[in-house]
């Protein structure tokens, strides 16, 4: 009978070590996500602002307001007066100030709107300065398209 035991507790233990690996593993190696997904999560992770919000803080001041599409995005639609232009693809070496590419705007001291033209790319980015350690770091919630859907005006 101990033998049978014995051999039972070391199988039972070698399930149990398996899974645990596997468990390990599984975590280290996350499921792949979609770009929504990824929008999603990130703006569970973020401030998220209506157009009216946004003008608000406008009026208010010491808020820089970044517009993160491309040149191209501008030119067909305009912009909101005001806005510093930041490609998406250039916003980390814009924000980083040991960077050759840095701007001034990114001033970690003021209040940092971002927005994109439907607000995936703004959320996304947002999180992005978050883990840089931009604490005062929000996006425009549905972006430029909210921004004119809601009347607000735009800079042709």
């Amino acid at each position: 009978m101990k033998n049978t035991n014995g051999k039972i507790s070391v199988f039972v233990l070698m399930i149990v070590m398996m899974s645990v690996s596997s468990l390990l593993i599984a975590q280290s190696n996350p499921a792949p996500k979609s770009a929504s997904e990824m929008v999603k999560a990130a703006k569970q992770q973020i401030e998220n602002l209506t157009p009216q919000q946004v003008q608000d803080e406008l009026a208010k001041g010491n808020v820089v307001l970044i517009d993160i599409r491309e040149t191209e995005e501008l030119k067909q639609n305009g912009k909101i007066a005001g806005a510093v232009h930041a490609p998406r693809g250039m916003l980390e070496f814009y924000a980083d100030p040991s960077m050759p590419y840095y701007k001034p705007e990114f001033d970690k001291s003021k209040r940092i709107i971002l927005h994109c033209a439907s607000g995936g790319r703004s959320a996304l980015a947002t999180a992005t300065l978050k883990q840089m350690g931009y604490e005062n770091v929000a996006h425009m919630d549905g972006g430029f398209k909210a921004w004119k859907e809601s009347g607000k005006p735009v800079v042709e």
